[in-house]
């Protein structure tokens, strides 16, 4: 049975793999020596950083991925949310940006950001049901000059109650 656990060493080439292929489906280049490098260096880039990187893992391969990142003491970004895509569609995708605003708030956060491709739209679905709004579009510094959609949401108490 799948379940998100704190990323280990063990789970890195596993992770390059999943994103990767997601990129793959959508044409979108991969770039782990230039715009995903933070892939190369999860530990410095994530918990360092005050945050947390997590994997959906089933039966010992890597089938998702979730990180939050503070901005400030009130506020986080999700990043790096990615799911095979044989698991989409059955929630996994919410249960892990759930876990990472879940971890926000019992950090003491109370806002929530983050950036999808405007090409994710199965995932614009599920960020707008969890209460996420769309703030605005950006380009994106990466090979293929991306797009991407800003989504921000407030954070109760409530919203933190399924954290482990």
């Amino acid at each position: 049975m799948a379940a998100i656990v704190e990323f280990r060493d063990e789970h890195v080439i596993g992770i390059h793999a999943l994103i990767g292929g997601v990129f793959a489906e959508y044409a979108l280049t991969f770039e782990l020596a230039g715009y995903d490098s933070d892939l190369t260096r999860i530990h410095t880039k994530y918990r360092d950083a005050g945050g947390a990187f997590w994997v959906l893992e089933d039966e010992g391969r890597v089938v998702g991925t979730v990180a939050v990142v503070p901005l400030s003491a009130a506020e986080v970004e999700i990043k790096r949310v990615y799911l095979d895509a044989a698991l989409r569609g059955q929630g996994w995708g919410r249960r892990l940006t759930e876990h990472a605003i879940a971890w926000a708030v019992a950090h003491g956060r109370t806002r929530a950001r983050l950036w999808s491709d405007t090409r994710f739209d199965r995932a614009h679905v599920m960020y707008e049901r969890l209460g996420f709004l769309r703030t605005g579009m950006r380009d994106c510094d990466d090979i293929d000059k991306s797009r991407e959609y800003g989504y921000e949401k407030s954070l109760s108490r409530r919203a933190g109650r399924d954290y482990s």
